[in-house]
């Protein structure tokens, strides 16, 4: 049950999404793509509460459980990110707006871009954490938990792992590879100079 509800909840986001869009820029019902838009966030209520219940029902902790609770925390800290995204993209496409600014590629500007991105990772697994262990304490110690608290091991893991990349970015940073081929610029006025030299060099020559 849970595992349907999770599809179920992924496959309704990226539908409000993309009836909120097309509602916004393609019928020019900017309040109403909005208000859909907006709706998002209640398949995740919807989600946590079928999660409760299941438990209260007496089902088993499982990793069914612990799933929903690593996709919550995924979408409160990466789901912002992603609407803004497609957002801007559709307002360019359909609403006449200039296109969105594309990330930096290079240098300290990408490793911050990548530490932004890992601080979404990091809310989603204290969130993800907080919500298993509601849920271990709402169970007791009656109950077997030993697989919710795995998936908190999991979710720092997953954070812990993109730490490290985002760090690297700050470690060695990418360098743009047509800096290192530009020429150094000379000032204007050593230019007369520098004719002046290599005639008197074909001079000598000669």
């Amino acid at each position: 049950m849970i595992v349907t509800l999770i599809v179920f909840c992924e496959v309704g986001f990226w539908v409000l999404l993309a009836a909120g869009l097309a509602t916004r820029y393609l019928l020019k019902m900017p309040r109403a793509g909005m208000a859909l838009l907006l709706a998002e966030p209640v398949l995740e209520v919807v989600l946590l509460v079928a999660t409760a219940i299941d438990l209260k029902n007496g089902a088993d902790p499982s990793w069914e459980h612990g799933l929903a609770a690593l996709y919550i925390g995924y979408t409160v800290g990466h789901g912002h990110r992603t609407v803004k995204w497609l957002d801007g993209h559709a307002a360019h496409r359909f609403g006449g707006a200039p296109p969105p600014p594309k990330p930096p590629k290079y240098g300290m500007a990408r490793a911050r871009h990548e530490g932004r991105i890992w601080l979404g990772t990091l809310a989603g697994g204290a969130v993800a954490t907080a919500l298993l262990l509601l849920a271990t304490a709402y169970v007791g110690d009656d109950g077997n938990t030993e697989s919710l608290r795995s998936w908190m091991f999991a979710a720092w893991r997953a954070v812990g792992i993109h730490g490290v990349i985002a760090l690297s970015y700050f470690v060695h940073p990418r360098k743009d590879p047509a800096a290192g081929s530009a020429v150094a610029a000379r000032h204007p006025e050593d230019v007369p100079d520098l004719l002046v030299r290599g005639a008197r060099k074909n001079e000598e020559q000669v």
